[in-house]
């Protein structure tokens, strides 16, 4: 097992952090039962969000009865706060929800601009005045643009950036980790799994595990998935020649524009579930199933004929996709499949 520092923080954990967004698709009891066996299983890095719902809840409900002493985790959250009125009362129901004095990484969440001193928002304030209050101990941003990322990582005021990674990156995206490293700065690592395209857990870990200060957080909603993941903490798969190969070949499949489903873009003004149909072509062939033929998704897919190219969810795009483009792209490859003339490949 790999044990990995967070840049300037200070904070080192075990090689793979919880990513607790898909908790609150489940139950309290499952979501309860589930991070306490990450847990005992050597997990110690937990990221949630105020925007999750009910996340925040669940992992105060799993760690904040006793059940583990409170400095023998790392609780990471995020604000997506526009205002100074609005970050203190995200804060103060984060604390309240995780049952919990303290945040250990306390994250602007899907920065659009790098918050800074004296900028006028004020803002950044609010991060150094809850710090000197002793509610959260490091100042942290996530961001899906790299060029905001890159300004995070560079500005000397965050001591981490959070950002999506995996094998899939450009090689710009994997050189932010290396300005992460040489600034000092802790990289978070998300969307691992590309938004579930990639299906290999090995080759995804061992492509995070080739990275000095990199923690992923790990989206895990199942107890089958955490198995597979806490397999990794004794056993961790290394970067080889088989698993490099494979990489590469996915690299040529899947590389280029395509939607990683996170779902910024949305909601669609006409009702299209963009994360989704956006990325039918690519899910239907890496994961083939009677589920994306459904009647249900055939009237999801039908909406995208509805499309009134208002340019609204451009504008929202982190990767600066042409939606409207590649939304009509997927339906004809659906129809296709759908009648039978061609194959998924």
């Amino acid at each position: 097992m790999k044990n990995v520092t967070l840049g300037r923080t200070g904070i080192t954990v075990p090689q793979n952090g919880f990513g607790a967004l898909p908790i609150q698709r489940i139950p309290l009891e499952d979501a309860v039962k589930l991070l306490r066996k990450a847990y005992d299983g050597g997990m110690r890095f937990f990221d949630t969000a105020r925007a999750y719902s009910d996340s925040e809840e669940k992992v105060g409900a799993a760690f904040g009865d006793g059940y583990v002493k409170r400095e023998d985790i790392v609780i990471a959250t995020k604000t997506g706060s526009k205002t100074p009125e609005e970050f203190w009362e995200h804060l103060e129901t984060s604390l309240d929800k995780l049952k919990t004095s303290y945040i250990d990484i306390y994250q602007f969440h899907l920065m659009n601009q790098c918050w800074k001193p004296d900028d006028g928002t004020g803002m950044y304030e609010c991060m150094i005045k809850a710090k000197e209050q002793g509610k959260i101990k490091h100042i942290g941003g996530t961001a899906h643009k790299i060029g905001i990322a890159k300004e995070l990582a560079e500005s000397g005021l965050y001591e981490s950036v959070q950002y999506p990674m995996s094998y899939l990156a450009t090689d710009q995206e994997i050189d932010l980790i290396h300005l992460c490293n040489e600034n000092n700065v802790g990289f978070i690592c998300m969307k691992g799994l590309a938004g579930g395209l990639i299906t290999n857990s090995k080759a995804a870990m061992a492509f995070a595990n080739q990275f000095d200060g990199l923690v992923p957080i790990w989206g895990i909603q199942r107890e089958t998935e955490l198995n597979e993941w806490l397999s990794y903490m004794d056993e961790t798969p290394q970067m080889d020649a088989e698993i490099r190969e494979f990489i590469e070949s996915e690299r040529k499949e899947l590389m280029g524009d395509f939607c990683r489903g996170c779902g910024y873009c949305m909601p669609c003004t006409v009702g299209i579930q963009i994360n989704q149909c956006n990325r039918m072509t690519l899910m239907l062939r890496r994961a083939p199933s009677d589920g994306w033929l459904s009647e249900y998704w055939q009237a999801e897919m039908n909406k995208i004929e509805e499309c009134v190219n208002c340019g609204a969810c451009l504008s929202k795009c982190p990767y600066e996709l042409q939606i409207p483009e590649l939304l009509k792209k997927n339906l004809v490859d659906y129809r296709e499949v759908l009648a039978g003339n061609r194959k998924v490949k």
